[in-house]
């Protein structure tokens, strides 16, 4: 099973979070997950919140 740090790790590395990968991490979010998870996606908000990635889903809001 894919994990939470799996979707963050491609999300940073590409720079984009897919309306895809934002539905498997709201998922995955309201299970039991461990503390990396935790890290690994309070890292992708930060990221987000720096413009370093890009929502796919917020690109389409404003378009």
């Amino acid at each position: 099973m894919i994990s939470i740090r799996n979707v963050v790790q491609e999300a940073l590395s590409t720079g984009y979070l897919t309306i895809e990968a934002e539905e498997q991490l709201r998922k995955m979010l309201v299970k039991k997950y461990d503390i990396e998870d935790f890290r690994a996606f309070m890292n992708l908000q930060q990221a987000a919140m720096a413009g370093l990635v890009k929502q796919e889903s917020r690109e389409l809001l404003h378009s």
